[in-house]
């Protein structure tokens, strides 16, 4: 499973990811975070998917909160 880090405080291996949903769809076709993190086999993308769409609802206005900025994410396989 991909968990999110944002404050890229979590410990152990990541992978970077733009904040775009294409980009995390063209990194699910690709195998890109298996490869990345060097893991066998497929990892659970919903909670950078969710963490994306937060993010996206934020930039949007949905969620205005006073020093929201979104910049790329590390993600670790924890």
């Amino acid at each position: 499973m991909l968990i999110p880090d944002p404050r890229r405080r979590l410990p152990g291996r990541g992978a970077w990811l733009h904040p775009d949903p294409e980009c995390l769809h063209r990194a699910e076709r690709r195998s890109a975070f298996p490869r990345a993190l060097r893991v066998p086999g497929p990892l659970d993308t919903a909670g950078v998917r969710a963490h994306l769409h937060r993010a996206g609802a934020e930039v949007n206005g949905v969620r205005d909160t006073p020093g929201s900025v979104i910049e790329e994410s590390k993600v670790d396989p924890s």
